[in-house]
């Protein structure tokens, strides 16, 4: 089954709770370098990740979007 792209947001956000490399976060999420790069260029435009160095880190916007996808799962 493919996920979906909100699935691989929040696999990505989730992973980066704790500051990490692209590299880790390519093998976390089980995605490939081009699509993770892809989605890392996304949620940084958006405000839900914030690069440090070579390191990424979860924003406060990125927080509160992964505790409203929660409540939608969950209501699904």
């Amino acid at each position: 089954m493919n996920r979906g792209r909100i699935d691989i947001i929040t696999d990505i956000l989730n992973v980066c709770k704790e500051q990490q490399n692209k590299t880790r976060i390519v093998y976390k999420t089980n995605l490939n370098f081009n699509l993770t790069g892809k989605y890392l260029d996304l949620l940084i435009k958006n405000g839900l990740l914030e690069r440090e160095k070579k390191k990424y880190v979860i924003t406060d916007k990125g927080r509160t979007f992964l505790e409203k996808a929660k409540e939608i799962s969950l209501q699904s």
